[in-house]
């Protein structure tokens, strides 16, 4: 029997992705999908508790079984900033902006150390689950690469010798913080 799972996100590509992966057992549904028009707030201290934010709001307003995910940039030379903020860091939505004060913040420091962190949040009947993907790297001094978004144009995964933004969406997608997580996700739900 197919169970339905809806990923609290607009991100048709998105669903679209992790709706292929859990076929047959699973059809899943996006915000669009349910009629949530609300722009969930994440006004939690955490990746872990705004991932949850959104999924028990979906699981509590509409009576599904959800999962949410929540990512971002953590730079240890700055304190772990942007994390939860990273959307946002500038106080504006908009990647340019976060990253060129970034940059800004990280002029003069040493330590290039930084971790993309996802926290993916699953409500299934009442019980949250968590499951969280990290990949570490360093803060490039410059940009490089079209692809991608947000901070992918300076930020160089351990092991490689190029940046996210300089990957191919494919490849990017094997390694991700996201991609990480999701199958954690995908390894539960298909236990």
């Amino acid at each position: 029997m197919t169970q339905e799972l809806v990923f609290a996100t607009n991100n048709a590509h998105k669903t679209e992705e992790v709706a292929k992966i859990l076929a047959p057992n699973y059809k899943v549904f996006n915000l669009k999908d349910i009629n949530c028009l609300v722009d969930i707030p994440e006004t939690g201290g955490t990746f872990a508790e705004n991932a949850t934010l959104k999924s028990t709001y979906v699981f509590e307003t509409f009576g599904l079984d959800c999962f949410a995910d929540d990512s971002g940039l953590e730079v240890e030379a700055l304190n772990n900033e942007p994390g939860i903020y990273s959307a946002r860091y500038s106080g504006v939505k908009d990647d340019a902006t976060n990253l060129r004060l970034l940059l800004k913040n990280m002029e003069g420091k040493t330590d290039r150390r930084a971790r993309f962190k996802t926290v993916i949040s699953l409500l299934k009947d009442g019980e949250n689950h968590l499951f969280e993907g990290v990949i570490e790297g360093t803060i490039r001094t410059t940009q490089s690469g079209a692809n991608g978004f947000g901070y992918d144009p300076i930020f160089q995964p351990d092991g490689y010798e190029i940046t996210f933004a300089e990957m191919d969406m494919s490849e990017k997608n094997k390694i991700s913080h996201r991609a990480l997580a999701m199958q954690k996700l995908i390894e539960f739900l298909k236990r």
